[in-house]
């Protein structure tokens, strides 16, 4: 079972207590885009095998929104994040380096 560590209250949930919210880190594009911008950030998405951010929602608790960095195939957290964050926490990216060194980390994540 999937369980993280919301940032914004420091309750430990599970996935019930959870919304996922899709892909972090995503360039959102508006009014004066073309039309294959938008339609980029409205279906392309990232779907890896391995280390991946999404962004989550403590529904059944405080109910706010917040990062999370964690691996699809074996379900390891790596940590979570507000929402509010412009770029992966340095301590985030060192977890993620110590336990898959041959990581390589995506253009779009920024470290802080």
């Amino acid at each position: 079972m999937l369980i993280l560590t919301c940032p914004c209250c420091g309750i430990k949930a599970d996935e019930t207590e959870l919304a996922p919210g899709g892909e972090a880190h995503i360039k959102r594009h508006g009014p004066g885009s073309s039309d294959a911008e938008f339609e980029a950030y409205l279906f392309t998405r990232a779907n890896p095998r391995g280390v991946h951010f999404e962004r989550w929602r403590h529904a059944y608790g405080c109910g706010k929104w917040f990062l999370a960095a964690r691996a699809t195939d074996t379900l390891e957290v790596f940590g979570t994040y507000p929402a509010t964050s412009t770029a992966v926490p340095d301590a985030i990216l060192s977890r993620i380096r110590a336990r898959r060194p041959d990581w390589i980390k995506p253009d779009r994540i920024k470290p802080a």
